[in-house]
């Protein structure tokens, strides 16, 4: 086997994107091969943020594996991201050690993984439920990847969920949480969907909550408005507002819930000729991906009438929903339990070096 480092060289980067193509269906692949290039090649909005030194794993003239390590200039851990490998633990095996060589040479004194070079991009490794096709914004790779990470040291650091909830009518009744909805809104509270035209106000709102809210998440990384911006001015196209929820106190926003409709991988892959069916998706979609959610710390409880306001909508709607990757000990991974239909499971792994 050869290593084989992909720089700036094209029929590198080439093979580099192009290997999920080999691994996932079209179905399941979750990459955006042009965000993909744009790391590689050092023009993404966030490539100024660290060093990602991407590698390729050739095997009698194929490709059979890939990976980057991405370092920090403040962080002596190193981050293993973009793992793609062949079913095979000689190649893991390989990967892994050459990996952790790489990161000692950076004098890192961890890898942490899979984590696609930055918090606000991709990270953690799914380990259930690969029965199911999977939702927009889900990390999601092979079944035997966990067994690939572990059999070379790799251990779980951190676990998340995702819920799926079943569909609900406009009868369905959760006297906790209307209560303190209600409740809120007496106390002159304002929890609205935003309006188009009030994108870019409300995206300066959620960056300044997300930045005090998120930042002792394992990972995180701060980022200035603008990049932040860059990174999820995409959104405005898929969101439908009605299911992203604001909350307001004395005019001030204090809570945030971002949700949008579940495209499946569509978004990833998007050509001129899938855009009518993305905007078909938006208005009358399937389920709902419920992706962000963050309430200001002086304002406790205001997360059960946040949900309650999304739930409104789905009782609307008649509609089901995932909400998406909690981390464990956070309240919201509790929310509506009894209305759970499945859960998701993904790790974070480190190995010490």
């Amino acid at each position: 086997m050869e290593l084989v480092k992909v720089g700036l060289d094209k029929q590198n980067i080439k093979k580099f994107v192009n290997l999920p193509k080999k691994i996932y269906s079209a179905k399941d692949n979750m990459e955006s091969p042009s965000q993909m290039r744009s790391l590689l090649e050092g023009t993404h909005p966030l490539s100024k943020y660290f060093d990602l030194d991407a590698y390729l794993i050739i095997k009698d003239g194929d490709t059979v594996a890939r990976f980057a390590i991405t370092t920090y200039s403040d962080d002596t851990t190193a981050y293993l991201g973009f793992f793609e490998s062949l079913n095979d633990k000689e190649i893991s095996g390989f990967l892994f050690t050459e990996a952790q060589r790489i990161a000692k040479e950076k004098k890192c004194t961890v890898i942490v993984g899979p984590v696609d070079a930055s918090f606000w991009l991709k990270y953690r490794l799914k380990i259930n439920n690969f029965n199911l096709l999977p939702y927009t914004g889900e990390p999601y790779n092979k079944d035997y990847y966990l067994d690939l990470f572990q059999d070379s040291g790799y251990k779980v650091c951190e676990h998340y969920t995702s819920s799926a909830f079943r569909s609900v009518g406009e009868d369905y009744v959760n006297e906790k949480f209307e209560s303190r909805y209600k409740e809120f809104l007496s106390h002159g509270y304002v929890i609205e969907s935003p309006k188009p035209e009030d994108y870019d106000k409300v995206i300066d709102e959620v960056y300044r909550l997300i930045t005090e809210l998120y930042s002792d998440f394992p990972i995180y990384k701060n980022l200035s408005k603008e990049d932040f911006y860059e990174v999820f001015k995409d959104y405005k196209t898929i969101m439908n507002m009605s299911m992203t929820k604001m909350a307001y106190y004395e005019g001030k926003a204090v809570g945030f819930y971002i949700s949008i409709p579940d495209y499946g991988n569509r978004v990833y892959h998007a050509g001129l000729f899938d855009i009518p069916g993305i905007l078909r998706t938006r208005k009358h979609p399937d389920r709902y991906v419920m992706l962000y959610m963050g309430v200001d710390q002086n304002h406790r409880g205001l997360g059960k009438a946040l949900v309650y306001a999304i739930m409104k909508e789905l009782m609307q709607s008649g509609l089901p929903s995932i909400g998406a990757l909690a981390r464990d000990g956070k309240v919201t991974q509790d929310y509506a339990s009894e209305e759970k239909t499945d859960i998701y499971e993904y790790v974070l792994l480190k190995h010490e070096l």
